[in-house]
């Protein structure tokens, strides 16, 4: 099986699937170690900056529809939490910028725009999530980000 799932993953890199690299995610934590499974992200995110350098060359949005732009959308997404989260609030906060500017969706382009907020009124990643984030609402609305808040930021 490891083999068979190294040579998926290596054709999803190879055609630059994004999406499909997210779809053999639960099977790379199967079968893959700690090690493995950082270079497996880092491929994800490496894919996700070529597209998004691609379309801020061409001044193209992102479509929230399209599965390739939606998970470019979601690995960049989710390499801003990490760098929030892990107390770099000014590269978070540029992150959070361009993913409100290059995808076409109004909802999550303004949620990007809280999130910035948070950054740049300098809120610790937890008390953002601990004090404004609605998790539950965003759960149950099935989005891969932070979409609901129960207050705003102010500026």
């Amino acid at each position: 099986m490891t083999e068979e799932l190294k040579k998926k993953i290596y054709d999803a890199q190879n055609e630059g699937d994004i999406a499909s690299l997210y779809v053999l995610e639960a099977q790379a934590h199967e079968h893959f170690d700690e090690d493995t499974l950082m270079a497996f992200y880092a491929n994800i995110l490496d894919l996700a900056l070529e597209r998004m350098t691609n379309a801020l060359e061409n001044m193209e949005r992102l479509d929230m529809n399209e599965v390739q732009d939606f998970a470019t959308l979601r690995a960049l997404y989710e390499y801003a939490i990490e760098h929030y989260s892990a107390g770099s609030a000014h590269d978070a906060s540029a992150l959070f910028e361009v993913l409100g500017g290059i995808s076409n969706d109004e909802a999550f382009s303004e949620a990007m725009a809280v999130h910035r907020a948070g950054c740049d009124a300098q809120i610790a990643f937890d008390d953002f999530i601990d004090e404004y984030a609605d998790l539950a609402m965003t759960q149950s609305s099935g989005k891969f980000y932070i979409s609901f808040f129960k207050k705003e930021i102010a500026q």
